[in-house]
């Protein structure tokens, strides 16, 4: 079996530690804090489909990276980002917006 490329998390289990995706051509982001120490296909985190309703709750990693946007592109890591808050401050400001707010 191929390794996951989708285990970058540095340090598992810390509020700022974070790896988010999204799709380029979709609007759906995750922000993932935390991946099950006994699953590696679980993740945890902020899910937003852009549907206006991001919530808490886990994806299967397999899973978001066989998901294509409208012009079939795959989800990416956006090596950019930087939390700096806590993933439940995030999530307020998600609920409160209908989309997460990087």
């Amino acid at each position: 079996m191929a390794a996951n490329p989708w285990i970058t998390l540095t340090s598992i289990r810390l509020p700022r530690s974070s790896c988010s995706r999204r799709t380029p051509d979709a609007g759906a982001t995750w922000l993932l804090i935390e991946i099950g120490p006994d699953d590696h296909d679980h993740a945890f985190g902020l899910c937003d489909l852009g549907l206006g309703m991001p919530e808490l709750g886990g994806v299967s990693l397999q899973e978001l990276a066989t998901l294509r946007g409208r012009l079939s592109l795959p989800i990416e890591r956006d090596l950019h980002i930087r939390a700096e808050k806590r993933l439940s401050a995030y999530a307020r400001n998600a609920r409160h917006a209908g989309q997460i707010i990087l």
